[in-house]
């Protein structure tokens, strides 16, 4: 513990060189900031980007605070987003609580509040759809805060985080709060090379020591017996020992080796002695992760047989009168279909599920329960490890075990550390909890190593989408397009180096634009003029290069009939002048005629073809001894001499010329030609606009081999781009750089389906249907089941809804085949098994008979309810002008917005 000097001394340090705006903003909290708080505010105060990267319950949105904070005394703007509806309410209700409600506006998709505000709370689609929109409300736009940005890593939303970061006006300073992340200095580096300067504040310590437990029996054991969480407990490898030694036995004995009594094999506790141990312990309120609903739902009611009561008879009312407010609005008969009274009844006693199966609103209540400390213990799946601020004084994580959506798999470092992270409350608890429930063959070590790792890699799930595709090439370009999408963090993961050449080549295509501009001539088209002018002087290079290339051929030609003893004159270079042939073609290679000479310095040497412009012709030739040694000096000064002695009447040799290099070529002419009677050609500024235009070209020729060394390397994001384009323009909604009137329908289309989305518009799948009829088929489109196909053909509405159905899975069966052709694989089958649902609930039916018919939970039900009202608003907007499809889906979007949809909001 710190002595209050101690305190006093960190609090003196902290405070030290506080601006004005940071020392205003730090009396808004009853508490000292942190130092990592402390260096992101001041990063943004520098006019950096901050990426803070700290455990959950640290304080990292208090940055992002800041930065509102910046915003409203610079008179602009922030805009604040979650990935999660719930989360945004939350920060919206907070932020309200501190500038008042003029000041805070929210978006959501389902709603949208005071939107002009100076701050503005928003999921991360609704900002990405800005952006692709080209709002009028990003005016003024300065800071840009992105809570839970390790959700990039998710494989269905993951790839709108990063649209947002890469297409964010370049003025705008983002504030990126992650999880603790053991690539944060990557994930850094990528935000450095996409944002301009960024600081990384990286933060591993957590605002309260989490101590880690496994409970075996009746016995809560420590997982370490030192301070550094290295050495596990003897006590506890003992009783595994044990354990393994028991079942050995137990295997032994079922094999009929031996016959004794079997010893009694190892029970694990009930749900209910769990909780009254924490309980006795003083470890309440928990949250105990159950990976399944079913799971949680049983927990509640084992706990609840179990007479387990963990509330005073005050706040069992206080629950109730809290219960009984916030779901004065919701029918009763839809309360007695959602088991309300039992739900209620649990509640009371202090406990309570938590997963998405439950109603949005009944999820609320446990939240804003479990948080005013009334109820104690909560049995929540690992959805609840993200997003939602509910800590709890204890973890408890019954097994290491869950389902992936494939197959059971081992918990990883990463999500161990997640689900953990709600241990322990921030100015309540001095210390969090983690408790691992035994089982048989667990081995401690390996909970230790859980515990001990942080390794929760972020890694990037980024790929284009036909909506992306679309909404690129009508803003930028597609060129300009691919350019950006070589700057994510998905290509930036496969090849590092390729975003910095991306962002290079991305300037050098800006500066392209001005050296053209600044060439710009009244008089006529400058570049076309110097066009002419490169062309002559490329004709020009070209042929000296044929006429070099002529010489060269000549002078080989002419050194091959050299023979042993002629004297030749060298033109040039270090060994003109007369020299004679003691070895002909003494090259390496048998097509090399390059002959071995002696100069008439007495150097022996070998010559090359570079040496002579022209052909070469014998001068003289000089008779050689046999018994000649090359290596030998004497030898050496006796036929050098002889050489002199010929060539003393011969004159020094000259350049050769070749015989046309005076002669005129006709293309040289006729540019010239072209160059004197060009509009530009008399401009009074034509050797400024000049110098800009050879910028121009050499700009474009380094230009040109930048793309090259892009497109060499990994091309992961630009290949997939190209293939996404090639679909499009196969289809009409491009036409080469053009998004066609198809097009920019289909870029109102937010969805995994979008392109199908948008051909059945066009092939009028939507036409002639009424609204529940809409209903029923757009849910193909946005519904994906849980379990797997059991074989039977899911129920479906007959008539006009069958057909069209019938017809979409006709036309998806084509595009599957073009997307094969092309080689991706974006469009998954449309799924019909809410279809029945939704016809039933838009045409009125009651709750009760819905979910029996189609076998949901309430909390799924209101969820995919929830995205078909958004998926019809998106079929709406993007249906032609004056089409019947607008008034019917509005219509269909009022007949699901009631009951328990009306009253939900998302969680």
């Amino acid at each position: 513990m710190t002595t209050p000097a101690e305190r006093y001394a960190a609090h003196r340090q902290r405070m030290a060189g506080f601006t004005p705006a940071l020392t205003e903003f730090q009396s808004l909290y009853d508490f000292d900031l942190d130092f990592f708080q402390v260096d992101g505010c001041r990063a943004l105060e520098d006019g950096h980007g901050v990426l803070v990267a700290a455990p959950t319950g640290s304080g990292k949105t208090v940055v992002g605070e800041f930065a509102v904070h910046l915003a409203l005394a610079g008179g602009q703007k922030c805009f604040y987003t979650t990935p999660i509806k719930a989360l945004s309410n939350q920060k919206y209700a907070d932020l309200v609580r501190r500038y008042g409600t003029g000041k805070v506006g929210l978006l959501t998709g389902d709603n949208a509040i005071n939107g002009e505000a100076p701050i503005v709370v928003m999921t991360t689609e609704v900002l990405r759809n800005m952006l692709y929109a080209g709002s009028p409300t990003l005016s003024g736009l300065a800071y840009v805060v992105m809570d839970e940005v390790h959700y990039l890593a998710d494989r269905f939303r993951g790839a709108v985080w990063e649209e947002v970061i890469i297409h964010l006006p370049e003025s705008v300073r983002l504030v990126a709060l992650s999880a603790t992340v053991s690539n944060a200095e990557e994930f850094g580096e990528w935000l450095q090379e996409v944002r301009g300067e960024t600081t990384v504040i990286v933060d591993e310590e957590r605002p309260v020591p989490l101590w880690q437990h496994m409970l075996a029996g009746n016995r809560l054991y420590d997982l370490f017996v030192d301070d550094d969480h290295t050495k596990v407990n003897p006590d506890l490898r003992r009783f595994a020992l044990d354990d393994l030694r028991r079942t050995r036995i137990n295997q032994s004995r079922r094999s009929g080796r031996r016959r004794e009594r079997r010893p009694e094999r190892y029970r694990p506790p009930s749900r209910a002695d769990v909780i009254d141990r924490l309980d006795r312990a003083g470890l309440l309120p928990a949250i105990t992760f159950i990976f399944s609903r079913a799971g949680c739902d049983a927990a509640v009611e084992q706990c609840m047989y179990s007479a387990l009561r963990l509330t005073s008879k005050e706040e069992a009312e206080q629950i109730r009168a809290h219960v009984e407010a916030r779901t004065a609005d919701i029918p009763r008969a839809d309360l007695e279909v959602l088991g309300y009274g039992t739900w209620l009844a649990g509640l009371e006693r202090g406990l309570a599920a938590h997963h998405a199966g439950m109603l949005p609103t009944f999820k609320e209540i446990v939240e804003e329960l479990f948080t005013e400390g009334l109820i104690k213990a909560v049995f929540a799946t690992e959805t609840l490890a993200l997003g939602i601020n509910m800590p709890a004084r204890t973890v408890v994580i019954e097994r290491l075990v869950k389902w992936n959506g494939e197959m059971h798999a081992d918990l990883t470092p990463g999500e161990y550390t997640q689900l953990t992270g709600r241990a322990g409350r921030r100015g309540i608890d001095v210390e969090g909890h983690a408790v691992v429930l035994w089982a048989p063959g667990v081995d401690p070590a390996s909970v230790a190593g859980l515990a001990g790792t942080r390794t929760y890699p972020l890694n990037s799930s980024f790929r284009p989408s036909y909506n992306m595709a679309v909404n690129l090439v009508g803003q930028v370009g597609r060129e300009r397009a691919r350019t950006l999408l070589e700057e994510s963090f998905a290509q930036f993961q496969a090849d590092r180096a390729v975003v910095g050449l991306a962002k290079q080549l991305r300037r050098n295509e800006e500066a392209l634009e001005g050296y053209l501009e600044a060439a710009t001539c009244d008089t006529g088209d400058f570049m076309e003029y110097a066009r002419l002018r490169q062309r002559l002087t490329e004709r020009e290079r070209e042929l000296a290069r044929e006429r070099s290339g002529t010489r060269r051929a000549e002078a080989a030609r002419s050194l091959e009939r050299l023979r042993f003893g002629d004297v030749i004159m060298v033109p040039h270079g270090r060994f003109a002048g007369a020299a004679v042939v003691l070895e002909p073609g003494a090259g390496k290679r048998s097509d090399d005629p390059s002959p071995l000479v002696l100069t008439i310095n007495r150097q022996v040497k070998q010559l090359a073809l570079a040496d002579f412009r022209g052909p070469v012709e014998p001068v003289d030739r000089i008779k050689i001894p046999q018994w000649f040694s090359r290596r030998s000096a004497q030898h050496r000064r006796d036929l050098a001499s002889t050489l002199r002695n010929k060539t003393a009447h011969l004159d020094k040799p000259r350049p050769q010329k070749h015989p046309d290099s005076t002669r005129e070529d006709s293309q040289i002419t006729d540019l010239r030609r072209r160059l004197r009677e060009h509009a530009c050609h008399g401009c009074s500024d034509r050797e400024d606009h000049a110098r800009w235009a050879e910028r121009y070209f050499r700009l474009e020729k380094e230009t040109a081999a930048l793309r090259r060394r892009v497109e060499g390397r990994s091309q992961v994001i630009s290949r997939t781009f190209d293939r996404v384009c090639a679909v499009l323009e196969q289809l009409g909604y491009l036409d080469g750089e053009r998004v066609t009137d198809e097009g920019r329908r289909l870029g109102r289309i937010y969805t995994e389906l979008d392109l199908l989305t948008a051909e059945g518009l066009r092939a009028g799948l939507f036409d002639d249907l009424g609204p529940a009829q809409l209903a029923a088929l757009v849910s193909a489109l946005v519904y994906e089941s849980r379990q797997p196909e059991d074989g039977r053909a899911p129920r479906v509405p007959a008539g006009p809804v069958r057909e069209a159905l019938t017809e979409m899975l006709r036309l998806w069966g084509e595009l599957q085949e073009i997307e094969k052709d092309h080689r991706v694989a974006f469009l998954r089958e449309p799924d019909l098994g809410f279809a029945w649902a939704a016809h039933r609930w838009a045409s009125g039916d009651q709750l009760d008979a819905v979910l029996a018919d189609a076998d949901l939970t309430a909390g799924d039900f209101v969820r995919w309810m929830k995205q078909l009202l958004d998926m019809l608003g998106q079929v709406a907007d993007a249906a032609p002008p004056g089409s019947a499809v607008r008034g019917v889906a509005g219509r269909a979007m009022d007949a699901i917005r009631r009951g328990v949809v009306a009253y939900s909001s998302v969680g």
